[in-house]
């Protein structure tokens, strides 16, 4: 997201506590809050109304544990004159505080990520922390915390937070002072602070969090960047301690009165600013607060950007962190790394492009054209593995209001040039805010096409198979009144949705036999109606298909109950097939979903798509689909976050839910051990990670994920922050694991125009016939013999075929049953056990013979022999030819 974007959550509440000053200017609000060692806490409420309050209509009121409900109600007692404070604390806290305290409380009161607050008449006048919220441990990061400290409500608020329910960050309106500070309490307001004079580099410090956070600092810098609603600044000089930043982000909630280049001085409040929130749990930015800003030249000495490259400052490859933040290491651990550079100007030389520019004009990029980057796959992707998260990626940020006009297109493996910007932080991500122009080199890279077929086998014994996820589609331009909100809003016909996915499909994908399909939705799209029907929807695509030169596909999918399937709301969205009836048949009674059958832990697929299965013919073999579409990644940690390790959201589910489809999978081959399976989706996880694993069988795999036999660097279906990944795989049961080839088709998830943010995934599965080995028992003549079987099972055929025939000979092919094939009558071999024979003519003379032999004829588990005799006058004195001899074994046995 743009940069006004990133910072939108404190714009809008500082905007909002404005809004609230005029309407609600003065009234009764806390103005300090302890939460100290053991029972020292504390609260003191100011009363500025303009008349004495009987606070016997007033409480305090401590929700706990992010409960919507109070869960202890203290009344006041008393009358509060105007101007004064009353001060209510624990009455085991220290005596410093019971010396100033009004009224006190005993048993247990608020820890810091209790909600507390302020009511009068049951009206809500003041509230510290977010009512119906658990921040985990505390509100706010650093030194202005809810927990293990002293907050002091700043003099320039005037009034209380009268809404419970919205984020709460107290650097916003607190100071934060250390644990057990009591110096305050009781007065209001409180003597003005001193600022401390302290270079940027002694404010940021080594490490995340700055050592002086709630102080009133003043210091001197060069603006580097000038945004909406504050700007850059960075010491011209520095400390030239690598582990130290040289600049920082002055917020002024407002348009800043200051340009690029101005030396200024800044008296302001230190804050660690945290994106989206606690709940973010993303890292925080160091910032100045309430500024007072005096312009001292108009031009000052512009600081060099630092080199981020071979030939400069080199970010680790490897590790972004493994000591979670217990060791603020820069030369190991890319998050420590890019703390380093924080607000400072950076150039990265020689960008290159690892993900295509998104809807946020975000692009992902490495330097030095990926010399030094690990994991760069073919395709100038970097490819995330199990011991890799790339931290060397850098995410490039255009902003509108920092290169007005700049808006070039990218795609991966284009080349940036030289990058120059500010370090920020959003979203998860460290990013460089471009603060110039660069040249866009593009590379050319070009949308995949699968594999040709090869060339037929008999029988035409080749099935395509793929899995797609197209990405919420729909063919209604929805209504506003219908749907939650303006963003559910979209128009997949009009914007050429449909039109793209038949061209790939029908195209890139090359028309597959099956087609499983994710994330379809239902006629109206995210309209919150009773529809979950979604013919239209298929027929849409299928109409797109054939226009596009493919076939014309049936479709059959279960409709889930309404609003059960999670995803959009109102989608409906489900897993649904794809198939060419010319080419292969559905048994209509085994389309069916796969159902949690053991709720006593749970429902593994609440608030989820419903795996579907279905039974496909295809030349007389049975194939047994399973589509899935598992639970998202909602709830994950960004890997540049507050948690190390990141959690890996949602992972108990999708482990639960690949747990139910391995079950169904094992009772199939248990019935069946040579049955035909593919398992095959979107399962929104890596083939790393444990519900792979315990999809495949654990410890016995009966399942083998074709992903995995792909090179590591090209295993991915999706790019997310610059990281290729995988997330859709195809899973076979083992004996059609060495017939399949497997393709990942890159048509989306690279560029910046895409019909889906997904590629789709391709296998072939060829059965191919195996010619059965000769016995060597050559007869007399020139008559050979050779047998192409079906390599799955005895119930399948093989194709007999001889030659070197005396034109229109006649014969009998031999056909017997022997453990131990042995020579007879002059090296030729008759079977031991004949149990048939079967009369040949060459009919058309030319000295060739073919026809198909059933496997099934091999009912028993030993060799199958075959030979042919024939009359052939060439061979006197018996004018009788043996061919060779051979012996047929079907995979099976």
């Amino acid at each position: 997201m743009s940069r006004p974007g990133a910072w939108l959550a404190v714009v809008v509440a500082h905007v909002a506590l404005g809004v609230l000053n005029v309407a609600l200017a003065g009234g009764l609000r806390f103005t300090e809050y302890i939460e100290g060692s053991g029972s020292n806490k504390a609260l003191e409420i100011f009363n500025d109304t303009g008349g004495s309050v009987d606070l016997s209509t007033c409480q305090v009121r401590c929700y706990f544990n992010g409960s919507s409900s109070p869960g202890l109600t203290t009344a006041l007692s008393g009358t509060l004159a105007d101007g004064e404070v009353f001060v209510i604390a624990h009455g085991a806290a220290d005596d410093d505080i019971l010396a100033v305290a009004d009224q006190t409380v005993t048993g247990s009161w608020f820890n810091g990520d209790d909600a507390v607050a302020l009511v009068r008449s049951g009206v809500l006048l003041d509230v510290v922390g977010q009512i119906g919220f658990d921040p985990g441990v505390a509100w706010g990061v650093g030194g202005i915390t809810t927990a293990d400290h002293t907050l002091r409500r700043r003099s320039r608020v005037t009034a209380g937070d009268a809404d419970g329910s919205d984020a709460f960050d107290p650097a916003i309106e607190w100071q934060g002072l250390t644990e057990d500070t009591f110096s305050g309490l009781g007065t209001y307001p409180d003597p003005e602070v001193v600022a401390k004079a302290l270079a940027i580099p002694q404010i940021q410090g080594a490490g995340h969090v700055s050592p002086v956070a709630g102080m009133l600092v003043e210091t001197t810098g060069t603006v580097t960047a000038v945004d909406s609603h504050g700007f850059y600044l960075q010491d011209p000089v520095g400390d030239r301690d690598p582990a130290t930043s040289d600049g920082l982000f002055v917020f002024t909630a407002s348009a800043p009165g200051v340009v690029a280049g101005n030396a200024v001085r800044v008296v302001g409040v230190v804050g660690e600013f945290q994106p989206g929130g606690a709940g973010s749990q993303n890292l925080s930015v160091t910032e100045l607060a309430e500024p007072d800003v005096t312009v001292l030249r108009a031009v000052g000495e512009f600081p060099a950007p630092v080199v981020v490259g071979v030939a400069g400052t080199l970010c680790p490859t490897e590790v972004i962190d493994d000591d979670g933040f217990s060791d603020f290491d820069p030369a190991s651990d890319g998050i420590d790394f890019f703390e380093t550079l924080e607000g400072m100007r950076v150039l990265i030389r020689g960008a290159l492009a690892v993900s295509a520019r998104n809807g946020f004009g975000e692009i992902v990029t490495v330097s030095n054209g990926g010399r030094a980057a690990t994991h760069l796959n073919a395709r100038s992707g970097l490819t995330l593995t199990a011991a890799d998260s790339n931290p060397e990626r850098i995410q490039v940020q255009l902003d509108e209001q920092l290169t007005p006009g700049f808006d070039p297109a990218v795609s991966t493996g284009d080349s940036l040039g030289d990058v120059v910007g500010v370090v920020s932080y959003s979203f998860g991500n460290y990013e460089v805010l471009a603060t110039q122009p660069f040249v866009v080199k593009h590379a050319g890279l070009q949308p995949e096409t699968a594999e040709p077929v090869p060339a037929p086998v008999p029988g035409d014994a080749q099935l395509s198979i793929a899995a797609f996820n197209v990405h919420n589609l729909d063919p209604k331009l929805e209504s506003f009144a219908l749907v939650g909100s303006a963003a559910d809003i979209d128009d997949d016909v009009g914007s050429g949705f449909f039109d793209r996915l038949g061209a790939q499909i029908a195209g890139a994908l090359r028309s597959p036999d099956i087609l499983c399909l994710e994330e379809v939705q239902d006629n109206d799209g995210a309209e919150k109606t009773a529809e979950t029907d979604a013919s239209l929807t298929y027929a849409t695509l299928i109409a797109a298909i054939v226009a596009a030169g493919g076939p014309d596909y049936a479709y059959r999918d279960v409709a889930p109950l309404n609003g059960s399937s999670g995803g959009q709301p109102g989608g409906n969205i489900r897993v649904g097939f794809l198939f060419q009836p010319s080419r292969v048949s559905l048994d209509e009674g085994s389309l069916q979903p796969i159902t949690d059958g053991d709720l006593r832990d749970g429902n593994a697929f609440q608030g989820s798509r419903l795996p579907l299965a279905a039974d496909f013919m295809f030349r007389g073999r049975k194939l047994t689909v399973i589509g899935n579409h598992f639970a998202s990644k909602s709830g994950s940690t960004p890997l540049f976050g507050l948690v190390q390790p990141p959690i890996n959201g949602s992972v108990a589910k999708r482990v639960a839910q690949a747990q139910v489809v391995h079950d169904h999978v094992a009772e199939l081959l248990a019935a069946d051990p040579a049955a035909n399976v593919i398992v095959l989706g979107d399962l929104n996880e890596f083939s790393y990670n444990e519900p792979l694993a315990v999809l495949k069988g654990l410890p016995v795999q009966i399942l083998a994920n074709l992903t995995e036999t792909l090179p590591e660097v090209e295993r991915y279906s999706f790019v997310f922050d610059g990281n290729a990944q995988s997330l859709d795989h195809i899973l076979v049961s083992r004996p059609l694991a060495r017939l399949a080839t497997y393709d990942i088709v890159h048509v989306n998830a690279e560029f910046q125009v895409q019909a889906s943010d997904h590629d789709p995934v391709l296998a072939r599965v060829v059965f191919r016939p195996v010619c059965q080995p000769d016995l060597g028992h050559a007869g007399p003549g020139g008559v050979r013999l050779a047998v192409c079987g079906d390599p799955l099972a005895p119930s399948g055929t093989a194709s007999v075929a001889l030659s070197g025939l005396p034109a229109g000979a006649a014969g009998v092919l031999l056909v017997g049953l022997t453990s131990a094939p042995r020579a007879a009558r002059g090296g030729t071999l008759v079977p031991a056990t004949l149990i048939g024979c079967l009369p040949l003519h060459d009919a058309d003379r030319d000295g060739l013979v073919s026809f198909p032999l059933p496997g099934d004829l091999a009912a028993e588990p030993i060799a199958l022999v075959v030979q042919f005799v024939c009359q052939d006058a060439r061979l006197p004195p018996h004018g009788a030819g043996f061919s060779n001899a051979v012996e047929l074994r079907f995979q099976g046995w």
